[in-house]
């Protein structure tokens, strides 16, 4: 039996580097609700959000990235970025 801790090790996470139609990035950082989907941000800068999504394989990874991000209505354009570390958690000192 897996622990959490383990568990999260397995996962693949992924940065979503989202451009949308002007005044539409909120609709894309509500898509946080969907599963697998981690954090949500509008930012400033060359994308106008950022989805981190994690998944237990890549075909589970590139489902939610085509499906709930690239097929978006308002979506232009992506870029993913996958992580191939995930540091330990921070833990107060």
């Amino acid at each position: 039996m897996s622990s959490t801790k383990d568990l999260r090790r397995k996962a693949l996470r992924a940065f979503v580097m989202v451009t949308v139609k002007p005044g539409t990035s909120e609709e894309i950082v509500r898509s946080r609700r969907i599963k697998g989907v981690k954090m949500a941000n509008s930012v400033l800068g060359r994308f106008d959000a950022v989805v981190v999504i994690e998944a237990e394989s890549l075909e589970e990874l590139r489902k939610i990235i085509y499906e709930m991000v690239e097929q978006h209505p308002n979506v232009i354009h992506t870029e993913t970025l996958i992580s191939i570390f995930h540091p330990p958690p921070l833990t107060p000192p």
